[in-house]
């Protein structure tokens, strides 16, 4: 392995540094007439180019050009991507000439010829085959056009041409062909023209830009910013994006591949041939550049790398921002067009923090939420169904591009790119609109925790590790066979800290639920004693992981108002929804996050209603023992995807007892889940009771819920009762107000293991409080001593998930129940004595 400071830069030496040219006067070039032998301007006055002479010192090898128009004069600290394109016009060419019989260069001098033309100097033997073999670093410094002495030479490598001619104002000239597809001449000119190239092949010609003519299209901040790890919008500066650059539209390539020994860019707009397009290296910052004129949005493309030892890999863009539609893989040139409609949600979602607010989400996996929708279809779908079931938020599991359905998007190999599956960006952006005006939040599935080892995507992406960890140790993850990124490299955390800003900031994603947290804290997660290295200090936590986290939250919070980061961190890491500048106990910060997955609560409370009713009073303490630690972070309760496949079964399906059984118990536990203090979360399918494991094949069953099934309306009731949880959740603030402190519960009684029966009072901010009870037992339990708070004139019973109507058996407390002051219970000044029915949960609030 190489030192981490030699692996950032290619191979090869770095560019020469920009420099200004300097003119002089050819001693061929007659006076008053600009340094131009009247053999180039037949018929004409006016000269061949900008004023100005070459210098007699310069090569071949020089890197810069003249005539760059008015972005020579930018200074080099400024960022210039160019102004976004609109659609190519009819007839356009990738390749920047037209189909439909115009040409779009000037129209060429009727005399042509070459004469003046003298042959180029050779190329150094070793430069010649470098670039033929896309392994040079500065081909800019040998094609295009540079002025030499005597005048300017062109060079250009188009592979299969029959001969290139040089147009320009008042100037046609052949240049002479070099073999390999190298075209070149020197043509005795005071300085650089504009120009174009006229290609001819042997079925047509074609008037093109030579690629090699433009200065770079990403500045050195752009440079310099991603070099530290800290360009926040690094998707503006890298990948592939169509722009004007120096007054002509194309698309600018940019990729980060330090150890490459060259780089080309191949695409459908060359055959998938990039002999005619290498990139160029720009110096130590390890990434490569090209501009490409003509080349607009919708073509397909990928980087042939040649690594250090010599072979080639084709590779798609880490930074695409839209890809194929898999199995294919290539990218694709993106520019959005999509105007937003949401602004009054994106000013509303301010207003309260989210730990302080109704939070209820339904996860979906949009692939199989209904089988066959595109991002459109769903957009006219999703919305309607998760705003009448009263959801404030929708979790989508992963939706960045991933090569594999089975993985369920976790392994991702376009981090920038939505999946094609359902159609485009720009689709994407039209389903998080249709959600945000039907009020609904939308949080995601984020996975920088690794990534699969594809040879076309990031595994050593560079002939090299890159992205994963030089170590081979903690490159590999233990569970699922892929590779853990690198945190401790600025460009690697650079790209993972932009990418999730990109979420946030072009498709108005309201919050990132980061997958797999743990795997990424623990050096050794999964791993045996000898399996993996101490930190520097001795410890088991990755340092690295850490700092990363800490940022990336720091960075979204700070950027992206109203937008909250969920991590779905499975053990008892202190500080996960801490702010970063807080220091806890062990000496680490907070991670910064501002919710966190209670796995504990989720396990322990399936445990508990898993068990027969006869045995429940012998795991009484594991649905109480999450009031522990229950303020320690700002938690979601989350019944998620993970709880319902391979082998788990079904929510419904995990309760004991026949099929009345199993249904009263799915809704006593979502009755006590919605009131315990949290935020909740339920996957697809759970809210009507299906009693089959998901498939990301077919997704939920919704023919149970069609009429002419018989059992029909036991599923229609478990669905109407989440639509009864969610209302009654959101139009009652002691449910979610102090959600996060102490106050906002009180336990009215937690030691009735013999009952199965628990109860607790929820408070707002006002104090006005809302009493759950639950009852874990199949017998009713009449007149039920629960002692209350005084100042209550009566309790109204406003939830009962035993409700005919939601498939119960209907006993519950039609009229008021007036608290006992002669009667105190439970350390408290008064009591009531409410009906418990089986297996069911009931609310009640003050009249």
């Amino acid at each position: 392995m190489t030192a981490r400071s030699s692996s950032r830069r290619p191979s090869q030496e770095p560019a020469p540094a920009r420099g200004t040219a300097v003119r002089g006067t050819p001693p061929e070039a007659p006076a008053g007439r600009s340094g131009v032998p009247a053999t180039f301007l037949p018929g004409r006055d006016e000269p061949a180019g900008p004023g100005g002479t070459a210098s007699p010192d310069r090569t071949a090898e020089t890197r810069e050009t003249e005539g760059a128009g008015e972005a020579a004069e930018r200074p080099p600290h400024q960022r210039d991507h160019g102004e976004p394109l609109p659609e190519p016009p009819a007839g356009a060419r990738p390749d920047g000439a037209r189909t439909d019989g115009a040409r779009s260069g000037p129209a060429p001098d009727p005399s042509g010829g070459s004469r003046g033309v003298r042959t180029a100097p050779p190329l150094d033997p070793e430069d010649r085959d470098r670039l033929l073999s896309g392994a040079h670093h500065d081909p800019h410094g040998l094609l295009g056009a540079h002025p030499v002495r005597g005048g300017v030479l062109f060079r250009t490598l188009r592979p299969y041409a029959k001969g290139v001619t040089v147009l320009a104002k008042g100037l046609r000239a052949d240049l002479h062909d070099e073999g390999d597809g190298l075209f070149g001449g020197v043509l005795p000119l005071s300085a650089v023209p504009e120009y174009e190239l006229l290609v001819s092949y042997d079925d047509n010609d074609v008037t093109v830009h030579d690629p090699y003519r433009f200065l770079p299209a990403v500045g050195e901040l752009d440079l310099y910013l991603f070099g530290e790890g800290r360009h926040e919008e690094l998707w503006q500066a890298m990948g592939a994006w169509p722009m004007v650059h120096q007054g002509v539209t194309g698309t600018r390539f940019t990729v980060w591949a330090p150890n490459a020994r060259g780089v080309r860019v191949v695409g459908n707009f060359n055959y998938w041939d990039g002999t005619g397009f290498p990139m160029r290296s720009l110096g130590s910052s390890g990434v490569w550049e090209l501009f490409l004129p003509g080349l607009g949005e919708g073509e397909l493309y990928k980087f042939e790398i040649t690594r250090p030892d010599g072979t080639k890999t084709l590779r798609a863009d880490p930074m695409a921002r839209r890809t194929e539609c898999p199995p294919a893989n290539a990218s694709v040139v993106h520019a959005s067009h999509y105007r937003w409609q949401d602004a009054a949600w994106m000013e509303r979602r301010t207003e309260r923090p989210v730990h302080e607010a109704p939070f209820s989400v339904y996860e979906v996996h949009l692939g199989s939420w209904r089988p066959g929708l595109t991002y459109r279809q769903l957009a006219q779908q999703l919305p309607a169904y998760v705003k009448d079931l009263g959801f404030t938020h929708v979790e989508l599991m992963p939706v960045a591009e991933h090569p594999f359905g089975g993985s369920w998007g976790y392994q991702v190999t376009g981090f920038y790119a939505p999946t094609a599956r359902m159609g485009t960006p720009d689709d994407f952006k039209y389903l998080v609109d249709a959600l945000h005006r039907a009020g609904i939040g939308v949080l995601m599935d984020w996975v920088p925790a690794h990534f699969p080892r594809d040879d076309w995507a990031l595994a050593e992406f560079d002939g090299r590790p890159l992205y994963e960890h030089e170590d081979p140790a903690r490159a590999a993850h233990p569970d699922w066979g892929t590779l853990e990124f690198d945190y401790g490299r600025a460009e690697v955390r650079n790209f993972l800290v932009a990418n999730a800003v990109y979420w946030c900031e072009e498709f108005h994603i309201d919050g990132l639920r980061v997958d797999a947290v743990a795997s990424m804290l623990y050096l050794d997660y999964s791993r045996e004693s000898g399996e993996w290295t101490p930190n520097v200090h001795g410890g088991r936590e990755n340092l690295d992981a850490v700092a990363f986290l800490q940022e990336m939250n720091a960075t979204v919070y700070r950027r992206c108002p109203g937008v909250v980061t969920v991590a779905e961190e499975s053990t008892a890491w202190d500080g996960v929804t801490r702010a970063t500048h807080h220091v806890g106990p062990g000496g680490f910060g907070g991670l910064g996050f501002g919710l966190k997955w209670n796995m504990g609560w989720m396990h322990d409370s399936l445990g508990y209603v898993s068990k027969e009713p006869v045995h429940r009073k012998y795991h009484h303490n594991e649905m109480t023992f999450s009031m522990v630690y229950a303020y320690s972070e700002n938690y979601v309760l989350p019944i998620s995807h993970d709880e319902v496949v391979h082998g788990k079964r079904s929510l419904v399906s995990k309760m004991p007892g026949d099929w009345w059984q199993q249904r009263a118990t799915h809704r006593a536990y979502l009755g006590f889940m919605w009131a315990h203090p949290g935020k909740q979360l339920l996957f697809m399918g759970q809210e009507f009771a299906q009693g089959a494991e998901w498939a990301e094949g077919h997704g939920p069953d919704w023919w149970l819920l069609d009429p002419s099934y018989s059992a029909e309306p036991d599923h229609r009731g478990v669905r109407d009762l989440v639509r009864d949880l969610n209302r009654r959740y959101t139009d009652t603030p002691a449910l979610w107000e102090q959600d996060t402190v102490p106050e906002g519960f009180s336990w009215i009684v937690g030691d009735a293991g013999e009952d199965n029966v628990f109860a607790f009072l929820r408070c707002g901010r006002d104090g006005t409080p809302l009493l759950a009870v639950s009852n874990f037992s199949p017998v009713v339990r009449h007149a039920y001593p629960l002692g209350v708070p005084e100042g209550v004139p009566a309790w109204r019973e406003v939830l009962n998930t035993d409700d005919v109507r939601y498939g119960g058996s209907g006993v519950g407390n039609p009229e008021p129940l007036v608290p006992d002051a002669s009667v105190p219970w439970h350390g408290r000044p008064a009591s009531i004595t409410p009906v418990l029915p089986p297996l069911a949960t009931v609310w009640l609030r003050p009249v």
